[in-house]
């Protein structure tokens, strides 16, 4: 653990978590005939392939994951004030979504920004029936009328802090962290 930090869920928390989001997206959608899941890059695509595990395990089927490749960009050209918009780098959507659910996947919900891009980038590829929300970690600070339909925990914190989701398949452990923002990456 990092210093100057505490942390808010373990292993098993994250593993709950996880399948009580499963649970819940089988019983709104009243199973999986249509779903897609699509989870924004880095975390969010594994906790997107988690979450298709789980349901392919309670219902036998298996759902499309696909990917999104989200980064902030820096406008520069300003003095005053420098903007951190979201920019699709990449998108890895399998099959038609016009037409089907989907349901994108995230590590850590702030301001929406990021799931905003992701939105657009969905819809570039298609009109979906309906797109839902799926995050581990809501902390708060909306900067859009952006709210997540399914959430592993609500974290409310101050603009001072961090959230840092670290998983197995990135960071060889399996936690989530709140840290002050001089410590540590993240949301």
């Amino acid at each position: 653990m990092h210093e100057g930090s505490r942390q808010i869920m373990d292993e098993a928390a994250i593993r709950r978590a996880l399948t009580r989001i499963a649970h819940e997206i089988l019983e709104r959608n009243k199973g999986v005939e249509g779903l897609i899941l699509i989870g924004i890059k880095t975390r969010g695509i594994y906790l997107a392939r988690r979450l298709a595990e789980r349901i392919e395990q309670f219902e036998g089927k298996s759902l499309p994951v696909g990917e999104l490749d989200i980064t902030m960009y820096r406008d520069d050209l300003s003095f005053k004030h420098e903007s951190h918009e979201p920019v699709v780098k990449g998108r890895q959507i399998p099959g038609e979504v016009t037409g089907e659910k989907i349901i994108l996947v995230d590590d850590v919900l702030y301001t929406g920004r990021t799931v905003r891009a992701a939105l657009d980038a969905v819809m570039d590829h298609g009109r979906p029936q309906a797109i839902q929300l799926a995050v581990l970690i809501d902390r708060g600070h909306r900067e859009l009328p952006i709210r997540p339909d399914y959430v592993g925990k609500n974290v409310p914190t101050s603009h001072t802090e961090k959230i840092a989701v670290e998983l197995m398949e990135v960071d060889g452990r399996e936690q989530v962290l709140i840290t002050d923002a001089g410590e540590g990456s993240a949301h």
